[in-house]
């Protein structure tokens, strides 16, 4: 089967024997020639069952083998097209806005163009291609170069996807969008419950496949450029679309004003949520494939004075990992990490801001410590990960399970390890201290800056001081920075003044690196990210300090003096290694 590209070269259009000696599709030895369902057969592409059925419906129907088979679903266009062609010896084509000039098509008439079954897919100076499902009638051929003047080359297309664009082809308003003209419709599948939703509704509610191919490009270019988070946002002038790619917004594209509603509303329908309801904030989740691997879409909406917002969180499972070995934990601290989660009961804590990677790092301790020989259970609110021998628990307060609720249900479990999402209030963390002080490992995350403001931020829960002395056994925090762009790179002198400022200890003179900003990049200068992370492990010396309600300060110089890796050092030691640069150092991990 062709590509757009093979189409459209001038010379192939221009040059007879170019079309002659187009690329040859990869069909199975021994299959080159004899009927369709011999060929088709001997490529175990169908079973002879279908094929006798196939051949039923085709004489019930009056249609050729190949439009019987697509309309049992027994094969698809991509299967059937290169068997075909080379039957043919003619080009055929699975046809998409992209094919398609507006100009073109209207050199024939439609009611010649749907009496004949054909279509005009695009002009090069003297030579129209045109879509037919008999490219060897010569008298449709006579017909078209008699009524254009043009030399005619025919591709062929199944009569029912020729039906279908020129559905679309002869509305007044057809024009191809340049951003999502090669796209294939199905590039991004969505998986839906048939009991759940028409299918057919969808291509109404959205009015045309347009808007869908436009959908289906962001969630696609969202996935392949890594992006955790898609924004579409209204204007007064035209919608915004903006990608959240390793924690920074990037502007990708500028829908038109007139169309966003309707982009909304088909977000709306994936997620099968309300699409009247313009008025409240709604949520909801799918599951679509794209690229040949599954990935789930989160889906918030919020009404603004200018239209509904809409937030898309992509997970894209294949992109993750839950080793703890692979996170970037430098070994020393590392070491440390695991030695905490060896320990038979209490409390540890992740800290970090929103979208620091906290969740990642409990996933990968419990996949770590999960085995047979274990109850784990889990309270999370969203559960993003499903993970196996590990039981997960939806928190949802419509309902009325809170983390707290929930937890104490999980205690009557017999669980061994219970992981809580995270400590949000004053009843889940004495819940959670509780747990850590009865025999169970307990592990959490909370929003502190660093690892041992965490000891503070559950005193002010209520948390009294000889219980969380008691039952902490450390507290990990831990920063996203980004990783500098290979295509970029290049390394310069940061000055004086600035090295003393982040207290840098090594070479004043020595030369670090930086990414100017390249499209690779979209001018960032970064690409990726890895981690930083500092471990206080509670020892003697913090339980004393944290059940003597020490200051904050005298806990931290405590843990200088202990030499433990901190994240400013840690992340300085990724610069010094020209992993990430100075400026995204201080910009994430310095506090004056």
């Amino acid at each position: 089967m062709s590509t757009l590209a093979d189409l459209k070269s001038q010379d192939q259009l221009l040059e007879p024997e170019a079309i002659a000696s187009s690329r040859q599709p990869e069909v199975t030895p021994g299959t080159s020639r004899g009927p369709l369902g011999q060929r088709l057969l001997s490529a175990d592409l169908i079973a002879p069952d279908e094929l006798e059925a196939a051949l039923n419906h085709q004489a019930q129907n009056g249609q050729k083998l190949g439009e019987a088979l697509l309309d049992l679903g027994f094969a698809s266009e991509e299967q059937l097209l290169p068997f075909i062609e080379s039957q043919l010896g003619v080009t055929s084509v699975r046809l998409r806005e992209g094919l398609l000039d507006p100009v073109a098509v209207k050199l024939i008439p439609r009611p010649l163009a749907e009496s004949l079954n054909i279509l005009a897919l695009f002009r090069v100076r003297n030579t129209l291609v045109i879509a037919t499902e008999d490219p060897q009638n010569l008298d449709t051929i006579d017909t078209i170069e008699s009524l254009t003047g043009l030399e005619v080359r025919p591709v062929f297309a199944f009569h029912v996807s020729i039906e279908r664009m020129q559905r679309r082809a002869y509305e007044e308003d057809f024009r191809v969008d340049a951003v999502t003209a090669d796209m294939d419709e199905s590039a991004v599948e969505l998986q839906i419950e048939t009991s759940d939703m028409d299918i057919a509704s969808v291509h109404d509610l959205v009015d045309g496949s347009p808007v869908i191919n436009l959908v289906n490009y962001l969630v696609l270019q969202a996935i392949r450029k890594t992006a955790s988070d898609i924004h579409i946002e209204p204007s007064r002038k035209f919608g915004t679309v903006r990608f959240r790619i390793d924690g920074q917004l990037v502007e990708m594209l500028r829908p038109r004003r007139d169309i966003f509603p309707a982009i909304v509303s088909r977000i709306k329908v994936m997620a099968r949520l309300d699409i009247a309801e313009q008025r409240i904030p709604q949520d909801g989740r799918c599951q679509v494939i794209a690229d040949g691997k599954e990935v789930d879409l989160r889906i918030s909406t919020l009404p603004t004075v200018l239209g509904e917002k809409v937030v898309i969180r992509v997970l894209d499972k294949q992109r993750l990992t839950f080793n703890l070995d692979q996170l970037g934990i430098p070994g020393d601290t590392l070491g440390i990490l695991k030695d905490l989660l060896k320990k038979p009961h209490g409390l540890l804590l992740v800290t970090g801001p929103t979208g620091s990677g906290k969740t990642t790092t409990l996933y990968s301790a419990l996949e770590l410590i999960k085995s047979v020989h274990h109850n784990i259970v889990t309270v999370e609110d969203p559960v993003e990960y499903q993970i196996e021998l590990v039981n997960q628990v939806q928190a949802d307060g419509t309902r009325g399970v809170t983390f707290a609720s929930a937890l104490r249900s999980i205690l009557r479990q017999d669980p061994d390890v219970i992981m809580v999402g995270e400590i949000r209030d004053a009843e889940t963390a004495q819940v959670a201290v509780q747990a850590a002080l009865t025999g169970h490992l307990v592990l959490s995350t909370l929003h502190t800056n660093d690892s041992i403001s965490a000891i503070t931020r559950m005193m002010d829960m209520g948390i009294e001081s000889y219980k969380l002395a008691a039952a902490m056994v450390g507290v990990v925090a831990q920063r996203l920075v980004r990783t500098i762009c290979p295509k970029c790179k290049g390394s310069y002198f940061p000055r004086a003044e600035f090295l003393e400022a982040l207290h840098y200890q090594g070479d004043m003179r020595r030369s670090f690196s930086k990414g100017s900003g390249c499209r690779e990049c979209f001018d960032t200068g970064f690409k990726g990210r890895t981690g930083i992370y500092e471990v206080l492990p509670a020892n003697a010396d913090v339980r004393r300090m944290i059940a003597d309600q020490a200051p904050l300060e005298t806990i931290r110089d405590w843990f200088q003096a202990q030499n433990f890796p901190t994240l400013l050092s840690g992340g300085i030691r990724l610069a010094e290694q020209d992993v990430s640069s100075l400026e995204e150092i201080a910009r994430i991990a310095f506090v004056e």
